[in-house]
């Protein structure tokens, strides 16, 4: 059985630590992209502080899907190049987002949203799987600490998920 306490770090960059470890152990020997997904939105959303939403859009070759997340429910489909999860999987960047009401072409799922960090997932061979999305109803709540926690634990993801 897997247990989240509530713990208390020095900094955010380790709490990110902690979650990269608690993530690996989570994934360890599972391929299977929905069980992971499922888990590791699961371990983000409840690990984390002031998040509202955190999930996957996974890509089907055309557009993204809402896939396993926490929180209220979703919009569903995404266009490559709208709003902040198109914009981070047409780019291939992370787009750390500090008040989603600046970004302009912004998709408000959750009224409640302030801010927002959306890192995309790519495959070794260049393609896109996805994109990891998380929301949080506070502004300014994401800064480059989350970005470089978020791409490391977005990594492990990936090479546990899709070798």
């Amino acid at each position: 059985m897997f247990d989240l306490k509530t713990h208390s770090y020095a900094s955010k960059r380790e709490h990110y630590d902690d979650l990269v470890r608690q993530a690996r152990g989570i994934l360890a020997g599972e391929r299977d992209l929905i069980a992971n997904a499922a888990n590791f939105g699961a371990l983000v959303y409840h690990s984390l502080p002031q998040l509202n939403w955190a999930g996957f859009y996974l890509y089907d070759g055309s557009e993204l899907v809402v896939g396993p997340f926490q929180g209220k429910p979703a919009c569903i489909r995404i266009a490559l190049g709208r709003g902040v999860c198109g914009t981070a999987a047409q780019t291939r960047q992370t787009q750390l987002v500090r008040d989603v009401n600046a970004f302009e072409g912004h998709i408000a799922c959750d009224a409640a949203s302030q801010s927002e960090i959306v890192v995309p997932l790519v495959k070794a061979d260049g393609s896109l799987l996805g994109v990891w999305d998380v929301d949080s109803p506070v502004t300014d709540r994401f800064d480059e600490d989350d970005r470089t926690g978020m791409e490391a634990l977005c990594a492990v993801f990936m090479e546990t998920t899709c070798r």
